[in-house]
C-alpha cells in the first residue's frame, strides 16, 4: 500500500535512509501502538507480535529517516488513516498472500452450483443482474477470480448487468488491482482454458494481464470493514481471510457491515477457518464456509 491520493499536512520528512537501526518496541511501545492501530483501523496487535511489529517498524523508519520508534509513532497518531504513511505501515504489518482460484472448492461451487442456478432462475424470470462484494480484496485476485468464473459459465453474459466490487483499506493494494496484472505465483491454479481466454501474458515482465472481459466486471475502492458500506444490496459477498486480524468485537462489526448490504436470500462466502458461527447465528448455514441471509 505504498501511494495515497491524500495529501499529508505535515512538515517534511528527514532525509530518506538516515534513521540508526534499533532493536525492539519496549513493552510499552507496543501497547500504544496496539492502541492506535486498533483505532483507527479494528486490527488488534498482540503481544506475540512484538518482534514482528519491531521488524516491520525498521523498515517505515528507514524509509521515512525518523530516528525512532517513539517519533513514528507521533506521525501515525497525527496523520488521518487514509494518508500514503499509514497506507504503507498497514502494508506492512498484515499478510496479502493472495492468488487466483484460492479455496478451489469455493470456485467449483461458484461455478457448478451457484452460476448454474442463477441461469435456470434467469430464465425463468428472476432477472439477469448479479453484484458480487470482494471485501478486503487485497490486490484483485479474488475480484479477477468472480470475473473469470461468471465470464465462464454465464452462456449469454452480455444480456446480464453485473457489476463485482473490490474494496481494501489499502491505496496501494486497490491501485494494482485496478491494474489486473499479476505474477506468476498468482497465476499458478488458474485453469490453463482459463489462462489463454482471459489473459494476455506479457513474457518481457513475467506477468499476465486481464482482458476486457474480467476487467470491465471490476471497480475498486477505498473501504473500512469496520464502516457502513453505503451500496445497494449485494447477491453475493466474499469475506475471506481476514476476520482473523479482528478481535471479537470487531468481528462483530464487521458482519453486522457485510449482512447490512447483503439481499435477504443473499450469501456470505468466508473462509473456512474463520470462525464466523456465533456471528452469523441468524443466517442459514449451507457449508462451513457458506451462509445464506433469511430470505423476507
Amino acid at each position: 500500500m505504498p501511494h495515497s491520493d491524500v495529501t499529508s499536512t505535515i512538515a517534511p520528512l528527514p532525509t530518506l535512509g538516515t534513521a540508526p537501526p534499533l532493536s525492539q518496541v519496549s513493552d510499552e511501545q507496543l501497547a500504544r501502538y496496539a492502541e492506535l492501530i486498533y483505532a483507527r483501523t479494528g486490527i488488534r496487535v498482540s503481544p506475540q507480535k512484538k518482534m514482528l511489529l519491531s521488524n516491520r517498524l525498521r523498515r517505515r523508519l528507514r524509509q521515512t529517516g525518523l530516528a525512532d520508534f517513539d517519533a513514528y509513532f507521533a506521525l501515525l497518531r497525527r496523520l488521518p488513516p487514509s494518508d500514503a504513511e499509514w497506507d504503507a505501515f498497514l502494508q506492512e504489518i498484515t499478510t496479502h498472500e493472495t492468488y487466483l482460484f484460492r479455496d478451489e472448492a469455493q470456485w467449483r461451487w461458484f461455478r457448478e452450483q451457484y452460476l448454474t442456478e442463477r441461469m435456470a432462475a434467469a430464465r425463468q424470470g428472476a432477472g439477469k443482474t448479479l453484484r458480487v462484494w470482494s471485501a478486503a480484496c487485497s490486490t484483485g485476485d479474488e475480484a479477477a477470480t468472480a470475473a473469470c468464473c461468471i465470464a465462464a459459465t454465464l452462456t449469454d453474459l452480455a444480456a446480464w448487468q453485473i457489476r463485482i466490487l473490490g474494496t481494501d483499506i489499502g491505496v496501494g493494494a486497490l491501485e494494482q488491482a485496478r491494474e489486473a496484472v499479476f505474477g506468476e505465483r498468482a497465476m499458478r491454479l488458474v485453469p490453463p482454458e482459463l489462462q489463454s481466454r482471459f489473459f494476455t501474458r506479457e513474457d518481457s515482465a513475467r506477468v499476465w494481464r486481464a482482458k476486457l472481459a474480467v476487467t470491465t466486471m471490476l471497480s475498486f475502492r477505498q473501504h473500512n470493514l469496520l464502516d457502513p458500506l453505503r451500496e445497494r444490496p449485494f447477491d453475493l459477498v466474499f469475506l475471506k481471510n481476514v476476520l482473523i486480524y479482528f478481535d471479537a468485537a470487531s468481528k462483530r462489526r464487521v458482519v453486522e457491515n457485510v449482512r447490512a448490504v447483503l439481499k435477504p436470500g443473499g450469501l456470505l462466502v468466508v473462509g473456512a477457518a474463520e470462525g464466523v458461527s456465533d456471528l452469523v447465528k441468524e443466517m442459514v448455514r449451507l457449508q462451513p464456509w457458506l451462509f445464506a441471509e433469511p430470505a423476507n
